[in-house]
């Protein structure tokens, strides 16, 4: 035996490059239309920016606090209290994270030991399941069928066993475009009330929810706040993906769990852009509030263009995200059609499969429509011709 050219076993060997950067990759190559992953070909606020430069020239720029700048979690407190009449501790209950996906993976890393189950509702964003697998835990899935989406809440509770640690939902949800009602949080409650079961509700989505009612978030439900970690991005709110902000709000004894986790993963977000964002929420808290009209308009401006294919578009409750049936189009599966879709009609979108652990049959792909008209405008026209 050898020692030299080790190649380390995987612990995921079932993963390789996310469809994301597979099929950004493919537009480029085709020179296409990128509706595939989830990012604004615009520019975030003037101000954001400007206040980011304001605090890199007044020095900002060593390591802020663990947990996050004051002012950050200041100011998130206000938003929360605000939106969702529930007002976290601004130094126990409040963590700033290198985005969301740090913040999901470090409640999953902290929560979850090996054995347990962790229950997601599939399609589920597809950061999940590998992060299940690496703290040991057994992933349990609920289908939700198109084109509602709704849980069954029956078929949810046979699903519960004693060893269920951790279920994950995600509202306002990708890739269906649907959102959580307060009654499903009711639901969920009588559901897990008397076990020892956490919640993992990933609202980063949260304010782009297009229901009269607003965003329901497991912050407003006195009994499921008490064990549960609510996620968010600032990247999503301000249209600035690659700034990687986010995070998370928790009761005391769950946030110091996450936080053991968090100081050896990141440690730290950057200084000037935490300040900056403080900033942006409390000197334009318009913006956060206008979203939900901004994208609407965006929303519809995309299902008008599509109105003359043979695309049959699904309702969009939230996200930036619309999901479209070509049944009527192609036989071919959905991995398969958006490739095609890619090179032949020169616009890329993503297959719902891919957010699957299990058989996803139906002809769906989901369209970005965090995106200027222009390029709505464009590739609804080519979408018409097919």
């Amino acid at each position: 035996m050898t020692l030299h050219n080790l190649i380390p076993e995987s612990k995921l060997p079932q993963l390789g490059t996310t469809i994301f950067t597979q099929m950004s990759a493919l537009a480029q190559q085709h020179n296409a239309i990128n509706l595939s992953q989830g990012f604004p070909d615009f520019d975030g606020p003037g101000y954001l920016q400007e206040r980011l430069a304001f605090h890199v020239s007044q020095g900002a720029n060593q390591y802020a606090p663990m947990t996050g700048a004051l002012p950050l979690r200041e100011a998130i407190a206000e938003k929360t209290a605000e939106l969702y009449g529930h007002h976290p501790d601004v130094n126990s209950d409040i963590t700033v994270t290198a985005g969301a996906s740090e913040a999901l993976y470090a409640a999953i890393t902290a929560l979850v030991r090996p054995g347990d189950e962790v229950i997601c509702f599939d399609p589920s964003y597809d950061s999940y399941a590998p992060a299940i697998k690496l703290a040991g835990g057994v992933l349990k899935t609920l289908t939700l069928q198109p084109p509602a989406f709704q849980v069954d809440w029956r078929e949810f509770s046979a699903l519960l066993s004693e060893k269920t640690r951790l279920v994950i939902l995600n509202t306002p949800h990708n890739p269906s475009a649907t959102v959580w009602q307060r009654s499903d949080y009711d639901a969920l409650w009588q559901a897990i009330a008397n076990q020892e079961t956490y919640v993992l509700s990933d609202e980063v989505y949260e304010h782009i929810c297009f229901d009269e009612r607003g965003h329901a978030s497991v912050l407003a439900h006195e009994a499921l706040r008490a064990r549960a970690i609510a996620v968010s991005s600032f990247g999503k709110t301000f249209h600035m993906t690659g700034w990687k902000v986010g995070y998370c709000v928790a009761p005391a004894a769950l946030s110091a769990e996450i936080r053991k986790v968090h100081q050896y993963i990141t440690f730290s977000v950057n200084t000037p852009a935490q300040l900056a964002i403080a900033d942006m929420l409390r000197q334009h808290p318009e913006h956060y509030r206008e979203l939900p009209a901004f994208y609407r308009a965006k929303r519809d401006r995309l299902i008008q263009g599509l109105a003359g294919s043979r695309f049959k578009v699904l309702p969009c409750e939230g996200t930036y995200f619309l999901l479209a049936d070509y049944s009527a189009i192609s036989d071919l599966d959905d991995v398969s059609f958006c490739q095609w879709l890619t090179k032949e009609a020169g616009v890329a979108a993503i297959p719902l499969s891919v957010f699957c652990a299990g058989p996803f049959p139906h002809k769906l792909i989901r369209l970005c429509f965090a995106k200027q008209e222009a390029t709505l405008d464009a590739a609804a026209e080519r979408l018409c011709q097919l």
